[in-house]
């Protein structure tokens, strides 16, 4: 009984609901696709992405970590224990194996991400430490190859992977990464300084933030309605409009707020940005799906 509640206090740090708002990308690799796929396939994929591969990344970041103060999904974290690396393992496993049941191409991609995920966070490598590096990582992993990696896992066609417009809406989802990643930054400045962490977001300060962020969610946002236009899927791009108009909204007003006074770039500014953001972009990506 010990054992297992000390396993029950390691859970919460491989932040499951955390996970979840990443699904934008998961919604926009299937809303891209021309050809069907198989319902049950996505799902698959869902669960090894958002409820495997990407907990057991959050909890290996935490066991080095070892964060004081609140990190995404998290108020007030647990201290790590070696319970965590197990869940961490656990998990990794569970992934593969979840993957290889729809394809060892899947199989395949999902263990390099998850490699990539470690050397982000290993002390012995902490790709974390350099801000350019770890902004790279981060944007062409969790963006264009997780948009990738979701179509091979439903099946997709070679043809289909490799189709001009497809790659440039992978792109988007990238553009879209080297927006949001340093705005999940913003408000640890001091807990990475401590660690020697210099990110992104703490090279570029409060206000550099979300200037970068403002710049890299347009240059997303336009080459998204350039593909649509050129795809004659006009109505993609009015759900889009819609659906990110609540997501501007905020967004301008948390700059707003932090511009004039940088206490606003806080824990509960950037969950909520977290929130809003991930169930539009779902919401009108979802919803392409079924138009």
């Amino acid at each position: 009984m010990p054992a297992f509640a000390a396993y029950r206090r390691a859970l919460p740090l491989l932040r499951i609901p955390f996970s979840v708002y990443l699904m934008p990308v998961f919604w926009f690799g299937l809303s891209a696709l021309r050809e069907p796929f198989s319902g049950w396939r996505a799902a698959g994929v869902f669960v090894v992405l958002h409820l495997l591969a990407y907990p057991a990344s959050n909890g290996y970041n935490s066991y080095y970590d070892r964060d004081e103060d609140s990190i995404g999904g998290l108020r007030n974290p647990p201290k790590v224990s070696l319970e965590l690396l197990h869940l961490v393992w656990l998990f990794d496993v569970l992934a593969v194996l979840g993957a290889a049941s729809l394809s060892w191409q899947f199989a395949g991609l999902v263990a390099v991400y998850l490699l990539v995920s470690k050397a982000y966070s290993f002390e012995g490598i902490r790709l974390k430490k350099y801000p350019l590096i770890s902004t790279a990582v981060v944007v062409i992993f969790q963006g264009a190859y997780t948009f990738l990696m979701t179509q091979v896992g439903v099946g997709a066609s070679p043809d289909q992977l490799r189709e001009p417009s497809n790659l440039l809406l992978a792109l988007v989802s990238s553009l879209f990464l080297a927006g949001s990643y340093p705005l999940t930054q913003v408000y640890q400045h001091q807990e990475d300084a401590r660690r020697g962490d210099r990110t992104l977001s703490l090279r570029l300060g409060i206000r550099g933030t979300f200037v970068w962020a403002g710049l890299a969610l347009m240059a997303g946002a336009a080459l998204l309605a350039a593909v649509y236009v050129q795809r004659q899927e006009l109505r993609h791009l009015v759900l889009f409009l819609v659906a990110t108009g609540p997501v501007v909204g905020l967004f301008l007003s948390w700059a707003r707020a932090a511009w004039r006074n940088p206490a606003a770039a806080d824990f509960d500014h950037t969950m909520r940005m977290n929130q809003v953001s991930s169930v539009c972009l779902s919401l009108a990506f979802a919803l392409m799906l079924l138009w």
